[in-house]
């Protein structure tokens, strides 16, 4: 694993941003073993497990045991697998619609949970990604606040799919008004800015990240074949 070079990585980031304060680390943990995973469990700033699938999510950890480490869903939840994703995992990262926001909010009522949760926004503007668009924005996030199971955490997204670091850094930047603009609607702390993955976490550094998505870099490439 390649701990050592992205600590030495986020910590020039924020040296370089003037941050002294907390990046957590969400390590990507899509088509990794639960042996590769608890290898990454022994690195002490890995803070979470990030999970696309609800299916490959929930049979791992029927087998991990004990962990110190949250497990997060990251990837695009349908709606009708809600109630499995809330038995699974400790967070959900990518509420994207008021449909799934009822549908968390109603069975986590049934389950006599509070769950934590974040808006996933499309920053991007790219049709591949997921996300709710920035002009919807306000109506979900009053949606989610305004829901007594659910404990809105703060706001996500994927960076887009380019070389040009100017585009990359404009996306995180308004996630970051966004975030900056529902403090001062509902009045929540909202900590977590989640942005930035493998081939992009320094830019997110500097536009405020709180939270980092690294799965690739950390335990190497990934065989899908295997999936």
């Amino acid at each position: 694993m390649n701990a050592e070079i992205i600590r030495e990585r986020i910590d020039a980031a924020m040296k370089k941003a003037g941050r002294n304060d907390k990046v957590y680390f969400t390590a990507v943990s899509k088509t990794r073993t639960v042996d590769e995973m608890k290898e990454a469990e022994k690195i002490s700033w890995v803070d979470f497990f990030g999970e696309n699938r609800v299916q490959e999510g929930e049979a791992k950890r029927k087998v991990y045991g004990d962990s110190r480490i949250s497990w997060r869903l990251i990837g695009h939840l349908q709606a009708n697998k809600a109630r499995k994703a809330i038995e699974t995992f400790d967070t959900i990262d990518s509420v994207d619609s008021i449909e799934l926001s009822e549908r968390l909010n109603r069975i986590a009522g049934e389950l006599g949970r509070i769950v934590p949760v974040l808006i996933e926004v499309n920053t991007s503007g790219e049709a591949s990604k997921s996300g709710v668009e920035p002009e919807n924005f306000n109506a979900l996030l009053e949606n989610v606040a305004g829901h007594e199971n659910l404990r809105l955490d703060g706001l996500m997204t994927v960076g887009p799919i380019t070389d040009d670091e100017r585009e990359i850094r404009s996306s995180f930047a308004e996630l970051r008004g966004l975030l900056e603009d529902a403090r001062t609607r509902t009045g929540l702390e909202l900590p977590i800015l989640s942005m930035g993955m493998s081939g992009d976490f320094e830019l997110a550094i500097l536009e405020g990240s709180t939270m980092i998505r690294v799965g690739t870099l950390l335990f190497g490439p990934r065989d899908y074949s295997k999936h």
